[in-house]
This record gives C-alpha cells, sequence and structure tokens, in this order.
C-alpha cells in the first residue's frame, strides 16, 4: 500500500457512496444467509472468533471493491496480513462483519464496516446493521444519513448528532456489552447519573449519528477497522472523534496490529476536550 495510488476527494466519495452501500447490503445478506446453529466458528491468533459469515462478506466486498475501484487498495480485518503501511493516499477500511461475538450469540446487533480514508482521516463511512435492516452512511462535510431497508425502496432520513445535555441533566452513554474495561467505566463515572446504553459492534456509532446517544467512549484498545467507518459516519452528522486528551485519530499510519489505543464519540464537538 506504500506506493502512490489516487487520492480520492469529497466530490468521489460521492460518486461511490451509492455503489458502495450496494456492495455493503450484498455483503449483509450473505451474513444472514449463514445458518448460525450450523456454522463453524474458527479462532484467531488473538483469540477474537471468525466464522464463515465473515469471510463471505470480505469475499463480496472485495470482489465488489476490485471491480469498483480497482485502484483504490483495501484493508480488510480478514486480509490485514497482507497489508503494506505506511498508506499516505485513499484506500478502503473494512471490517465485514463486526461484532462476530454477537453474531455467534445469535443477536442481531452485528454490522458491516466500510470506510474510504484519505490521508489518515476517515471520509466516507458505511454502518450496515442487516438484522435491524438499518444503515448509518456520510460523507465529511456532506452529511450523514439513515437508511431503513424493506421490500421496496429504503426510507432515507437525514441525521445529526444531538448537542450535549444541559448542565444537571444525565448523558446518554453507548457502552458495549462485550468489551467492558475500568478507564472507559472511570470516564462514565465522571458524569453523574449516566444513562448506559448497551449496544453491541458499531450500531454505537450509528445511534450517536442520529442523535440517540450523547457520548461512545472506548477508552481500551480497539482496532482500525472497529473504528474508521463509524469516525466517518459520527463526524459527517456533526460530531466529532478525539482521544482522550482531544486529539484527533490517524488510520493507515503503521501502527503495529492496527490498534486504536482509545477513542471518544461525541455527538457535541463542544464537549470534547
Amino acid at each position: 500500500m506504500n506506493e502512490a495510488h489516487p487520492i480520492l476527494d469529497r466530490d468521489a466519495a460521492a460518486a461511490l457512496i451509492e455503489p458502495l452501500t450496494e456492495i455493503v447490503i450484498r455483503a449483509g445478506a450473505a451474513i444472514l444467509a449463514v445458518n448460525r446453529s450450523a456454522m463453524k466458528v474458527d479462532g484467531k491468533i488473538d483469540g477474537s472468533p471468525v466464522t464463515e459469515a465473515d469471510l463471505a462478506a470480505d469475499r463480496i466486498i472485495a470482489e465488489g471493491l476490485a471491480q469498483l475501484a480497482p485502484d483504490i487498495p483495501s484493508l480488510s480485518e480478514e486480509r490485514a496480513q497482507q497489508a503494506t503501511l505506511p498508506c499516505k493516499d485513499s484506500f478502503f477500511l473494512i471490517d465485514p462483519l463486526d461484532g462476530t461475538k454477537e453474531f455467534v450469540a445469535g443477536r442481531n446487533e452485528f454490522t458491516v464496516n466500510l470506510a474510504l480514508v484519505t490521508d489518515g482521516t476517515p471520509m466516507l463511512g458505511i454502518i450496515s446493521a442487516p438484522a435491524l435492516g438499518l444503515i448509518w452512511r456520510g460523507i465529511v462535510g456532506r452529511g450523514a444519513e439513515r437508511l431503513t431497508l424493506g421490500t421496496g425502496k429504503p426510507l432515507i432520513e437525514p441525521v445529526r448528532t444531538r448537542p450535549c445535555p444541559p448542565r444537571g441533566e444525565p448523558w446518554t452513554v453507548a457502552v458495549s456489552r462485550l468489551h467492558g474495561d475500568a478507564r472507559t467505566e472511570a470516564f462514565i463515572a465522571g458524569r453523574p447519573g449516566a444513562i448506559r446504553c448497551e449496544l453491541g459492534s458499531a450500531v454505537k456509532f450509528g445511534r450517536v449519528a442520529e442523535g440517540g446517544v450523547d457520548i461512545y467512549p472506548r477508552l481500551s484498545p480497539t482496532s482500525e477497522w472497529d473504528v474508521a467507518a463509524g469516525h466517518a459516519v459520527v463526524v459527517a452528522a456533526g460530531g466529532r472523534i478525539t482521544d482522550s486528551t482531544g486529539a484527533a485519530l490517524a488510520f493507515g499510519t503503521g501502527r503495529k496490529d492496527f490498534i486504536v489505543p482509545e477513542f471518544i464519540a461525541w455527538g457535541d464537538p463542544k464537549a470534547a476536550p
């Protein structure tokens, strides 16, 4: 990925968002077609699970991107070992099935995440929650929207993050159902009366983007492909993503194991440090 590749701007991203959404929808359909009660579940080196659904979605996305944008590199969780970083131009960053543990457990809060990153910053993001029939997508500087899928044309509604609660009123905080940690708990405790909203996968970013929750802190390590699409969607919807000091995040820089040490998704950017 370190050789020169095209650099895509917002106009190019806007031209890609519909066909990218179609690719993500197809990947979601492939996941839903898998029989969870009979599928094989393998373990990765890091101990996380991978299923035939992860691999089927990844294959559809890889083939779709190869046809749609063959000159743009892609980094997928399922093919991360093939990546050569840093990447200073534009690239796709993909999690074919975010929330595999939720999926294996039979819950519906799993997602397909796809981001277009340029110069280390997510510009376009698509989060599909196929079992919920929802897609959140956005282009930074062009706004964000939520698609509700049904039998006909999707219902498309613009979404925006909401202002932080007035002084004295509780924050609503998106938290992981499966990945708690002491630093995040301490951060939440610093907002007395905070209302916890337990959610799986990148659905948490979607709820921040649509103004359903105020903030999503994750002050323990996760991976770039878990964050990039949500980063773009939340920022496109009017929010901000920082680390705990208020610094911006960077993607594709060559960080070991593609780790994001921490992040906070702020619905109201004025609330960030």
